[in-house]
Parts: structure tokens; C-alpha cells; sequence
């Protein structure tokens, strides 16, 4: 349910919008990616990052505190030397890839390509 001002007929609270709820999670550049790489495996930050070649360790490290705070992974730790950590998807993270699926499926669509395509050449 969206709260509104109903004189002004604005959202006051931009995180009531179930949908900006949900893309302020998971959205931005590399979150899907993330989430969609580590998938049902258990991941090592190394892996990830070979599989992501574009994204920076500090970007890649922020991303995936950020995803283990919304509880969207688990990250696993074993003492042993060198010290290894693994990433896995908790319930939460898994109940989002059908979401992260379809929204793949749009994003392959003639008519997502042409937004891109067109919102690369409009001057602003």
C-alpha cells in the first residue's frame, strides 16, 4: 500500500512504494549480477570476482556487505590459513531469483534494447 497525502495525492514516504521498497534492495548495477552468480553454489570471493571481471574488489566487497545486511546471503567464514570465506544465497535471496529471472527475460526484449539504445543518444 503506497501512503499518500490524499489533498496532495504524493507519496510521502517513497520507501512505502512496495516497488521502490524492493528495487532500493536489490537494485542498482551489480546486485542482480551478484546474486545471480553466486546462484545455489557456495562462491569464494576470488571466483566471484574472476566471473565479474568489470567490477572492482572494493566495489565488489561493499556490494556484498551490503547484500549480507539485507539478508539476502550468508557469508561463511572457516579459520583455517590462508583464511577462506565462501558467499551463499539465504531463503531470502533465493525467493528473488524468479524475480531476477523474469526481469532478465524483459531486459532481453526488443523493447528494452531500443530504451537503452534511445536513452544512449538523448542529450540531457
Amino acid at each position: 500500500m503506497v501512503t499518500t497525502n490524499a489533498a496532495a495525492k504524493f507519496i510521502v514516504n517513497p520507501l512505502n512504494c512496495p516497488g521502490t521498497r524492493a528495487m532500493s534492495i536489490i537494485g542498482g548495477k551489480w546486485k542482480p549480477i551478484i546474486l545471480n552468480v553466486i546462484g545455489e553454489r557456495s562462491i569464494r570471493f576470488g571466483k566471484l570476482n574472476q566471473l565479474i571481471p568489470a567490477i572492482s574488489n572494493k566495489v565488489l566487497s561493499n556490494e556484498l556487505k551490503e547484500l549480507e545486511v539485507f539478508g539476502l546471503i550468508k557469508r561463511k567464514e572457516y579459520k583455517k590459513l590462508p583464511p577462506m570465506v565462501e558467499y551463499e544465497l539465504t531463503a531470502a535471496g533465493f525467493s528473488l531469483m524468479p524475480i531476477l529471472h523474469e526481469i532478465a527475460i524483459w531486459g532481453n526484449t526488443i523493447l528494452a534494447k531500443q530504451i537503452i539504445k534511445k536513452g544512449h543518444t538523448v542529450k540531457v
